[in-house]
């Protein structure tokens, strides 16, 4: 019987109906797994489920029965593929099912820092409102969105999601070329030209090491609107010691991110030194986490490994020439 172990339950809200795949299976869930309890959990496990449990050469190498490894995340780079190649282990992920609450984060983050939501909404636990001597004070700027440019990087679906939205606030995209790279066509703004003349900056692109630090201090000097930056993408594609020296020196409005380079965060992180400014807003990479989304990401989990069960594996980061796209 085919054994199916999920490494990392609590990744997965707690309200998301877990349904099981249609082959028969024998089925063992984790809520959370370290490294080194990998190797004896899969032993002897034809499907691994993981989110963000690393399964790397070391460990795979000592797993002979695993067939199928099912990332329940659009990123692998918890996985090592080039293993998993040499291995015969094919893995998939899920795509798409974030279309819609990506780019809504997206737009609650710009939406609150172009309006001071957090500095007024401050002022009001701390009786500024109470005690003004009118029916309401200017302690913070607020500034519509009709009209601003809106810098996109990354124009994969969502930086389109991102885009179509903003347009129905009356903005205007710009999809930056690729740093450092120009001749992209027509749909694609110079990369130096959106920094200079973007008023919003949010980054949907994969991390990979063209994109790592594509925001940094050489960056936000260009940036002559003093946009607001906004990361529901990745972490690390914004160096964010380089974003808090930004904030100080004013080179920017403010920031909203949902994504850092290590998650949870240690102490020493510089944007936990900055928690208390009602310019920046940091959230628990919850941008992907509607249950409407979650529940088409477990699905697209489970299609993929009655597929793989079936023999017509889907959605492959590995053997790709074997999987189709759905």
């Amino acid at each position: 019987m085919t054994r199916i172990v999920f490494l990392d339950r609590e990744t997965i809200g707690p309200t998301v109906n877990l349904n099981r795949p249609l082959a028969e299976h024998d089925w063992v869930c984790y809520d959370a797994t370290t490294e080194d309890q990998v190797v004896e959990r899969l032993r002897g496990a034809d499907v691994a489920i993981t989110n963000k449990v690393p399964l790397r050469r070391a460990t795979l190498e000592q797993l002979p029965d695993l067939k199928f490894i099912t990332v329940a995340a659009t990123g692998y780079d918890v996985i090592d593929t080039a293993a998993c190649t040499e291995l015969g282990i094919t893995v998939s992920n899920v795509r798409g099912y974030a279309v819609n609450t990506v780019p809504e984060h997206t737009m609650a983050l710009i939406l609150a820092l172009r309006r001071s939501l957090v500095g007024y909404r401050q002022d009001v636990i701390d009786g500024q409102w109470q005690a003004a001597g009118q029916f309401c004070f200017f302690n913070h700027p607020i500034r519509d969105l009709r009209g601003s440019k809106i810098g996109i990087i990354g124009a994969g679906v969502l930086g389109r999601s991102v885009a179509q939205l903003a347009e129905g606030f009356g903005m205007i995209p710009l999809y930056a070329e690729h740093k450092g790279r120009s001749g992209m066509g027509e749909l694609y703004t110079p990369f130096d030209e959106m920094l200079e003349t973007a008023d919003i900056i949010t980054l949907h692109a994969p991390l990979t090491d063209e994109t790592r630090d594509v925001l940094g201090l050489p960056e936000f000097r260009k940036m002559k609107r003093k946009p607001l930056i906004i990361n529901t993408g990745r972490g690390g594609l914004v160096n964010e010691a380089d974003l808090v020296t930004a904030l100080d020196e004013g080179l920017i409005a403010g920031a909203g991110f949902d994504v850092l380079t290590q998650e949870p965060p240690r102490d020493d992180n510089p944007l936990l030194s900055i928690l208390e400014r009602p310019n920046f807003i940091l959230t628990p990479h919850v941008a992907w986490a509607s249950e409407e989304a979650m529940q088409a990401l477990w699905q697209q989990v489970v299609d993929s490994i009655d597929a793989f069960l079936d023999d017509a594996p889907i959605r492959c980061v590995v053997y790709p020439e074997r999987c189709g796209a759905a």
